[in-house]
């Protein structure tokens, strides 16, 4: 009993922050008129302050120093925070271009990207279902293109991109939100120049006279750190496996929106591509619950 109460906070935690993930296009949106590499920026000035209250907040600057005294973890993170920002960009253009669904797509795939990943760079054997989901995955994309005669790329830079970003941050022993405010600050520097040049030119959204578009822009910090938080704060009190069905929450969220918010076309090819996928994700989640419950260690 006293387990199942300390994963009743976990519970909501990660369902928050999936949820709030989920949401992310309606945030979007209302910035829809500001050019997305200007919204990009924000997002990483801001998410820098952010960060740095709740670390200050939380007294851990002892762990953003010993990561930046590391080499190493500089060239990591000099990695991790490209992709990011590839990530970022990607799906706030995508999102505010009308592509909701696809952004859907992306990670709905991204968890059979990582066991992908994992298979080429961490030699992880992958089980027969294992492959059977991958290769439906594939079927739902190759069909989109051959019927609906466009490339998701999209789906697939989102998918990949943050699939790379989590192979890089398993390879640096830094905590989540040390790692995050580190990030930040190196997106951060080139983030400045570029706001200081569009405000120069006299173009700049921030101060442009909307107070509602000031406020929006000056939240993107707390909106990104947020779901962060509460999914760090899930992740140690839940079992992989409930955190894995968990974040199928917000591509769904993405998913009902972009049909029944946004009026996205929705096509017979786009069923076809979804159900693939759907397919793939049901046998992927299905055989690791099963495989964590035959093969996890029984607690003493």
């Amino acid at each position: 009993m006293g387990e199942q109460r300390r994963d009743v906070p976990g519970l909501f935690a990660g369902a928050g922050a999936f949820l709030l993930w989920g949401l992310f296009p309606c945030y979007w949106k209302a910035l829809k008129s500001v050019p997305a590499p200007e919204i990009l920026c924000h997002r990483m000035v801001w998410s820098l302050v952010f960060v740095g209250l709740v670390i200050s907040v939380w007294r851990r600057w002892g762990e953003v120093l010993s990561a930046l005294r590391s080499g190493r973890n500089l060239l990591f993170f000099a990695g991790s925070s490209s992709l990011l920002a590839v990530n970022w960009l990607t799906y706030i253009w995508g999102v505010n271009a009308g592509f909701v669904l696809d952004a859907s797509m992306g990670y709905y795939i991204n968890p059979l990207v990582n066991v992908l990943l994992g298979f080429i760079f961490f030699k992880d054997r992958l089980r027969r279902f294992q492959v059977v989901a991958i290769l439906l995955a594939a079927a739902g994309v190759t069909n989109l293109v051959l019927n609906y005669g466009r490339f998701p790329w999209i789906a697939l830079t989102l998918a990949f991109s943050f699939g790379l970003y989590g192979l890089i941050r398993k390879l640096v022993r830094v905590e989540s939100l040390p790692g995050l405010f580190v990030e930040s600050l190196i997106m951060s520097c080139p983030a400045l120049l570029f706001l200081s040049w569009v405000h120069a030119s006299g173009h700049g959204a921030l101060g442009g006279g909307s107070l509602n578009i000031d406020a929006l822009l000056a939240g993107a910090g707390a909106v990104t750190a947020m779901p962060l938080l509460l999914f760090a704060f899930c992740a140690r009190r839940l079992r992989l496996v409930e955190v894995g069905v968990l974040q199928y929450l917000a591509p769904t969220c993405m998913f009902l929106l972009g049909v029944f918010a946004f009026g996205e076309p929705f096509t017979t090819a786009h069923l076809i591509t979804f159900a693939c996928i759907w397919t793939g994700i049901a046998i992927y989640t299905l055989e690791s619950i099963w495989y964590l419950r035959k093969y996890a260690p029984v607690a003493g």
